[in-house]
């Protein structure tokens, strides 16, 4: 299955590898493996995470305190959100 990110979850993301890579390097390469490993579990079991409301899910990582928010649209993946726990939660709502 083929995923696609929204815009702000893109820049998300980049934000994200930059500033871990800043932390120590290597440190965002290994962050965005994690990205792309859950990615991965996403497009292969797509309705297997925690339900956030009526069709967005989430999927926590591992390693980093993030979580991918997302939709299962036909055929594709939508990446809502690349989310830091730390944030309020709601904040990607009005991504939809």
């Amino acid at each position: 299955m083929k995923y696609y990110f929204h815009p702000e979850a893109q820049i998300e993301l980049s934000d994200a590898i930059e500033y871990y890579e800043k932390c120590e390097p290597g440190l965002g390469i290994d962050f965005y493996t994690e990205i792309l490993s859950s990615i991965e579990k996403i497009t292969d079991f797509p309705e297997a995470w925690t339900v956030m409301e009526d069709d967005i899910r989430r999927c926590l990582l591992n390693r980093f305190p993030y979580g991918i928010i997302y939709s299962v649209e036909p055929e594709k993946i939508y990446i809502v959100a690349v989310m830091n726990l730390h944030r309020d939660p709601q904040y990607w709502q009005n991504r939809l």
